[in-house]
């Protein structure tokens, strides 16, 4: 039994040769291998400007993903859900099968239709954070933490946040650490390894 228990402490208990660190799991960011040419990515892959769009480097496995973006400075813009065979040079998304967004003057657009618009009163503005959340069906959308109950649905297959701009706009992406609660039930983006 000693030897049992000298064993564990040695090989796993102290960090010593024997110890194989676990790997770090990845950050959820915007992708810079999936971004438009004219697309520029700071701020360790969470700030967008230029021109054009960036999907983030995780797609929505899970059941319930929860993820936001705050307005740095106005222009044009769309957040949203898009699989990898969106266009990211063209502004604005929302215009084939390929993105579900929301656009800067609140219209949320899905195969070139408008499938719901936010209240007039409830145009996000710079400084405004704007909560997403997606369960597969849905994408429902939150300005600074209250919900806007405008649901829209429509895309398929796997998606993966997607944000674009233009005009001299810029957004900061926020998949961990939020400002607001997510709503109950939904979560971060996990990567698939982490859902097992």
């Amino acid at each position: 039994m000693a030897a049992v228990f000298t064993c564990c402490l040695g090989c796993c208990g102290d960090g010593g040769p024997g110890h194989a660190p676990l790997k770090d799991m990845p950050t959820v960011q915007l992708d810079t291998h999936h971004m438009g040419t004219d697309v520029v990515i700071v701020k360790s892959g969470r700030r967008i400007c230029g021109t054009g769009a960036c999907l983030a480097n995780a797609p929505l496995h899970q059941n319930k993903s929860y993820f936001e973006f705050k307005i740095q400075s106005t222009g044009v813009w769309g957040i949203g859900v898009a699989t990898q065979k969106v266009n990211l040079n063209q502004v604005p998304l929302g215009q084939d099968s390929h993105s579900l967004v929301l656009r800067h003057d609140g219209s949320i657009y899905h195969n070139n239709e408008e499938k719901n618009r936010l209240p007039a009163n409830s145009l996000p503005q710079e400084g405004d954070i704007v909560g997403l959340t997606y369960d597969h069906v849905e994408l429902n959308l939150y300005l600074n933490g209250k919900s806007m109950h405008c649901p829209a649905s429509g895309i398929r297959g796997t998606v993966f946040p997607i944000v674009y701009v233009d005009d001299s706009a810029i957004i900061d992406c926020q998949f961990s650490d939020f400002y607001h609660t997510p709503p109950e039930g939904f979560e971060k983006i996990l990567f698939e390894q982490q859902i097992f």
